[in-house]
């Protein structure tokens, strides 16, 4: 019966397929249980644990070491059947890297989402801004390694790629300047990335001024950074611009600043009141912070003076309100009080008239 599907000369008889089948099923069985105890023993363990971390991590790395101990499994099974043994031996050169890279990738991936979310719920928050800019920098460069690695063993068991490298091997030197060149932005990139997780000029969440533009920092990549503006806007910026040239950080230490309005008034203005005025409505404001407030005489031109009216709060937001509100009031307040200390440049038609007239 069995001579109508396997041919004579077939080398494999119907009971070591049999056999064959039910190594491979005991092996896979075998992983899929291993694997769900220890991941129920780390699921107690992190359950124990107050980091967040650790559950983190176990979750990313489930999916892929269940592949890696199937993959385990099977390869004990080779060992002891010679027919799995035959296709396994060539298979595995070309999974085993894929798998441990999956591992690897799955274990950095974790471990950077635990770590963010550890700091969601402690530390301070211009803190957490540096964590977040080296484990966002360092995770993505360990990740890109990774892959490039991977991809790499995993070419190099190809028979056709292994001869092409030996081929290029005889001339090193050219392919050297070749690539170096051609890789030039590339590695370029990857220093400038690796520098701003190091030495952190701005961070996510950073309030900065590039171009005469201002707006949080919402990403920071290998080759450009991500800056999105009040009107909701993203800026592109290459990593390199914020290491070769000047910007302006205004939350690097702290959110609080110190901010001016400034009103061009007449020479006649009356400076005292407006001084008292304006400390008077500052100081019952909400989002005052108490640290500082001054109103200076900073310029004084023949037809007008400057007046500087600096003020503080406890993050650029609330200044930026602050600001607007009192700049609102003292002007609402000078054309009410002193409607004179306002420069007019208008035409005074009607006087002119009236004048003619009478002469």
């Amino acid at each position: 019966m069995l001579e109508r599907y396997y041919p004579q000369n077939w080398p494999v008889s119907y009971e070591g397929l049999i056999h064959t089948a039910i190594a491979l099923g005991v092996a896979t069985f075998l992983a899929l249980a291993l694997h769900w105890i220890v991941f129920k023993l780390l699921g107690r363990v992190t359950r124990a644990s107050a980091s967040r971390v650790d559950d983190t991590l176990v979750a990313k790395v489930r999916k892929p070491m269940r592949w890696a101990m199937i993959a385990f499994g099977i390869s004990i099974a080779a060992e002891n059947d010679a027919l799995i043994g035959d296709g396994w031996d060539t298979l595995i050169r070309y999974l085993m890297p894929a798998v441990i890279g999956w591992v690897a990738f799955s274990f950095v991936k974790g471990l950077a989402a635990g770590y963010e979310a550890q700091l969601a719920v402690t530390g301070e928050e211009v803190l957490h801004r540096g964590y977040r800019t080296r484990i966002a920098i360092l995770s993505r460069t360990a990740r890109v390694a990774i892959v490039i690695i991977t991809i790499s063993l995993i070419m190099v068991n190809i028979p056709g790629v292994r001869d092409v490298g030996t081929t290029m091997l005889a001339s090193a030197g050219l392919a050297a300047l070749a690539v170096g060149a051609a890789a030039q932005p590339a590695l370029k990139s990857l220093i400038a990335g690796l520098q701003m997780a190091l030495t952190q000029p701005l961070r996510i969440g950073d309030l900065v001024k590039v171009d005469g533009q201002a707006g949080r920092v919402e990403e920071i990549r290998m080759s450009f950074v991500t800056v999105r503006t009040w009107d909701e806007r993203v800026m592109v910026v290459p990593t390199s611009r914020f290491l070769d040239q000047s910007f302006e950080n205004w939350s690097r230490v702290s959110e609080k600043l110190t901010g001016p309005v400034m009103l061009h008034l007449d020479p006649a203005a009356e400076v005292d009141p407006i001084r008292e005025e304006f400390e008077r409505f500052v100081t019952a404001h909400p989002l005052w912070d108490g640290r500082n407030l001054a109103l200076l005489m900073t310029e004084a031109y023949p037809e007008s003076i400057e007046l500087r009216l600096s003020m503080s709060a406890d993050t650029i937001g609330d200044l930026f309100t602050l600001r607007c509100e009192a700049r609102e009031h003292m002007v609402a307040w000078l054309r009410k009080n002193q409607p004179g200390a306002l420069i007019r440049h208008r035409l005074e038609v009607e006087a002119a008239n009236q004048r003619a007239m009478g002469n």
